[in-house]
């Protein structure tokens, strides 16, 4: 069978979440219109008849590394780049950023092979304007195939599918043909947690918080897990509770809803705020709660 890894990059919020999940049938990766709403490295395996794709989402690239958050979300898009087999760059309008230099260097540096995607192209009233942008992209660099996508409306992405099929090895499987990701549910029932208080709290401080679990307890007939949202600042750990917990109320539905749909059990979700000062310029801090190099 033809099965790889294919890693999915591009700068912040380009969409790469949103194509991962639509390729999957399924999702995995938590989606928001805020930029960096991706911190880790995570896998979406699909197997069909026809082979195995193990699609790698990653952090955006991005240009400025203001704190030890920023410095490792771009250690990990970079080191993603190692042991793949595919690279499927997803930008999202028929320009060229400054930011995008670097990427072409880093690509080039890697010597895989490359797919350019351009993503939102629903929105794109000019057709022609498409082709004449892939003509000059073939210029800038040797792509091995250019196609216009929609990852929201699922626009040739059987034919995106098809080309990363023809470009990976031949090989047994690499994962069970009912896995789905590497990740535990665990760590997913995390970020669900950390999509909700994002797409809720708006420009507020989507940054400034993460989420962890200290308790994930799989009972016969229920789920119980025990959340803890860490803020920077008391004034953070306000916003995010609400009025009377009003916000942090509708953050546990919409999460616990969400986790219910995941792993089809009955889920108990109980959240706690609390403040870790300065927690994302703080290697020792980001360690200890999962941000780690592995």
């Amino acid at each position: 069978m033809n099965c790889g890894y294919v890693v999915l990059i591009g700068r912040p919020n380009v969409g790469k979440s949103t194509l991962m999940n639509h390729m999957l049938g399924q999702k995995i990766s938590i989606t928001s219109r805020k930029p960096q709403t991706t911190r880790h490295r995570i896998l979406g395996i699909n197997t069909t008849d026809a082979g195995q794709i193990i699609y790698m989402d990653t952090p955006g690239m991005h240009q400025v590394e203001k704190k030890a958050l920023n410095r490792y979300l771009n250690k990990t898009a970079d080191t993603t780049l190692l042991g793949v087999d595919i690279v499927v760059w997803l930008i999202d309008s028929l320009s060229w950023y400054e930011f995008d230099a670097v990427i072409f260097k880093k690509l080039e540096s890697a010597g895989l092979p490359v797919i350019l995607a351009v993503n939102k192209i629903d929105k794109v009233k000019d057709k022609d304007s498409i082709l004449t942008f892939f003509s000059e992209a073939q210029k800038k660099f040797p792509f091995k195939e250019m196609l216009p996508v929609s990852a929201l409306k699922g626009t040739n992405l059987d034919t995106l599918e098809s080309i990363l099929l023809k470009q990976l090895p031949e090989r047994g499987l690499i994962y069970p043909e009912d896995q789905i990701t590497d990740r535990p549910e665990r760590f997913l029932a995390a970020e669900i947690v950390r999509e909700k208080l994002t797409r809720r709290l708006g420009d507020e401080l989507p940054y400034s918080m993460t989420v962890e679990i200290e308790r994930y307890e799989e009972q016969q007939k229920i789920t119980k897990i025990y959340a803890v949202v860490w803020v920077e600042r008391s004034s953070q750990k306000n916003i995010v509770i609400g009025a009377q917990g009003e916000m942090l109320k509708k953050v546990g539905t919409d999460a616990r809803m969400d986790i219910e749909k995941l792993i089809g059990k009955k889920v108990y979700l109980q959240i706690w705020v609390k403040v870790k000062i300065g927690w994302a310029n703080n290697e020792r801090a980001l360690q200890s709660l999962g941000f780690s190099d592995e």
